[in-house]
């Protein structure tokens, strides 16, 4: 287990934390982003020197982002044989596609990086670390970790190597594996990236307090306004997963103050709005929210209020948004049953989420995939399977109120009355909001078993 102590960790994807930062490589801003990408790291310099426009000025956020894409592609058509600029447009564009939603721009990200390595095969660790990313983004976390080892091999000081490996194994179930790469990345650079991943990382064990102080030492360091949004809303996740919802606006108000753009701190502040039974407030807000980014998990979320607040046809319509969304991605080269399935126990389909959820456990033995597929089964009357699903989903130690709520269910429906009081009351410890449909049944569950 890597050390918190400051004298190793110095003073959190992506992607992502990867609460799934969507997979992405998560870096602080776009300047750090483009010197990962040309392997300036642990002290190493590149093969080939770092063109200027690497060298980011004052612009912050999308105009940095654009600024250095449109740098980047004028460089190659002054000197096309660049590779190491190539290796660059094409974790630009790999952060544009983050940025604005847009799966479409995974396939720019692969020409580029493709490009890169036609040119320089043999000695291009940035390029193979930049698709190891990219592989991660559309969750074929598998590719991901083949790829990040090669460019490893050739670059072993690379910290932004470490961080791709660390997610794919997060992602593929492997926490002893993650755990290593992690304490890697935050040897050769401890910085914001290795900070959210080693935060990560301690919050699925359970130990929050501990992960709330990464965090603080990231927001401590951060100057970067996008950086200093991500680190308070991670704050406010882990304030969010614990109950403390004066501690959760408090932080996702200073992530959209900090960052106006930064849409993350909208789904918190409406995920509290609809915790507080302001559920007007909230639809308003994710409805901006899907309006601004259409991904399937917001869209998921959007549809649980409209649910809560009794506007059902509203909730399906945004259902049917949420899967077009999912079919994007995966025409874009994407990888998701979990979200597929996650899908289909919305729309009460419990054998094609069963289907999915065991496709997607076949490829990664993730938590949040043993939670799903344990409800999964669940739904299909298969109880005592599900049982050990959703024992396995907790077994690192993760205070997650859903897990526990769903294991719960399951306990009761197996007729083990004490275990479900017992997991239920768990739930609702953790936290008593953590889903505006789910938290109120477990309250009622509950009470029912404690009066019976």
């Amino acid at each position: 287990m890597f050390s918190t102590d400051h004298t190793n960790t110095s003073s959190r994807a992506g992607t992502p934390r990867f609460r799934l930062w969507a997979g992405l490589v998560t870096v602080a801003g776009i300047a750090g982003l483009v010197l990962v990408a040309v392997g300036l790291l642990g002290g190493r310099p590149s093969a080939a020197p770092a063109p200027d426009f690497v060298q980011s000025a004052s612009k912050s956020g999308t105009d940095r982002l654009e600024a250095a894409i449109d740098r980047a592609e004028e460089r190659l058509r002054q000197v096309p044989g660049d590779y190491v600029t190539w290796a660059a447009l094409g974790s630009a564009y790999l952060e544009k596609a983050r940025i604005t939603v847009d799966p479409a721009l995974y396939a720019r990200a692969e020409e580029a990086l493709d490009e890169s390595l036609s040119i320089e095969p043999d000695e291009n660790p940035a390029a193979l670390s930049a698709l190891g990313a990219l592989a991660n983004a559309r969750h074929d976390f598998g590719e991901a970790r083949k790829l990040a080892q090669q460019a490893l091999v050739l670059n072993p000081y690379d910290a932004n190597g470490y961080g791709v490996l660390a997610d794919a194994e997060t992602q593929l179930g492997n926490a002893e594996a993650a755990n290593e790469a992690v304490q890697q990345m935050l040897d050769l650079r401890p910085a914001l990236p290795a900070l959210a991943r080693a935060s990560y990382d301690l919050e699925q064990r359970g130990r929050v307090a501990e992960a709330r102080d990464l965090m603080e030492r990231a927001l401590a360091a951060a100057f970067d306004p996008a950086d200093i949004a991500f680190c308070h809303h991670e704050l406010g996740e882990l304030a969010w997963h614990r109950g403390d919802l004066d501690e959760a606006e408090a932080q996702y108000a200073a992530a959209a103050a900090a960052d106006p753009t930064y849409l993350p701190a909208r789904e918190g502040l409406a995920q509290v709005a609809a915790a507080r039974g302001d559920l007007d407030e909230a639809l308003v807000s994710f409805a901006e929210l899907t309006a601004a980014a259409p991904t399937p998990d917001h869209l998921l979320a959007y549809a649980e209020v409209l649910r809560a607040a009794g506007r059902d046809d509203e909730a399906e319509a945004q259902l049917s948004s949420a899967e077009a969304a999912h079919e994007l991605f995966i025409a874009n080269g994407g990888e998701d049953d979990l979200t597929g399935a996650e899908l289909a126990i919305a729309r009460s389909r419990p054998a094609e989420a069963l289907r999915l959820a065991q496709q997607e456990w076949e490829r990664r033995q993730f938590a949040d995939v043993a939670d799903t597929l344990a409800w999964a089964l669940h739904l299909n009357g298969r109880d005592a399977e599900a049982r050990a699903y959703a024992l396995r989903a907790g077994s690192l130690g993760a205070r997650n109120a859903e897990y526990a709520y769903h294991l719960g269910m399951i306990e009761l429906s197996l007729g083990n009355s004490a275990a479900a009081k017992d997991h239920l009351s768990r739930a609702l410890d953790i936290n008593p909001h953590f889903s505006p449909v789910e938290a109120p049944l477990a309250a009622r569950t509950l009470a029912e078993l404690e009066g019976s």
